[in-house]
């Protein structure tokens, strides 16, 4: 099975009421801290290819979670993400996490936001060291325990 076909699976997956509680977050906190997020866990490994970007954003654009925001808007935000880090990795992650960390204190928004990383994190089949580290980064941005998610 391709890198694709086992994101859309892993996505078409997503749980009644992850659907259900991300619907009530349709406001560009959320929609920015999700992209970033995305961005952050598909370049975990240091890069991401134009191919893979282009899968993860299709694959994003379908998801029922984020079925409130426009797929286009949410693809052109993940691109320009993910550019962000392949400019420049250090002060990309910087300035992604600081759009992350606008969900903190905000528990439903914050679950609802990794379980979308998780998705994409796993979507391959593969949940990697790497990825497991930027998921710990990101819930420690939310404040929120990083067992609670990652072993």
């Amino acid at each position: 099975m391709s890198f694709f076909d086992k994101l859309k699976n892993s996505v078409a997956s997503l749980s009644a009421d992850l659907k259900g509680r991300a619907s009530r977050f349709n406001n560009a906190n959320f929609k920015n801290a999700t992209m970033a997020i995305c961005a952050l866990v598909a370049t975990a490994d240091g890069s991401i290819q134009p191919e893979e970007k282009r899968k993860v954003a299709a694959c994003i654009g379908s998801t029922d979670a984020l079925s409130a925001f426009d797929a286009k808007e949410l693809k052109a935000q993940f691109e320009a993400y993910c550019d962000e880090i392949n400019d420049d990795v250090d002060f990309g992650r910087v300035n992604l996490l600081r759009a992350v960390a606008k969900l903190k204190g905000k528990a439903d928004e914050s679950d609802a936001a990794i379980q979308i990383a998780l998705i994409i994190a796993n979507a391959d089949g593969v949940f990697q060291d790497c990825e497991k580290d930027q998921v710990r980064t990101i819930c420690r941005t939310l404040g929120v325990d990083p067992k609670n998610y990652v072993g």
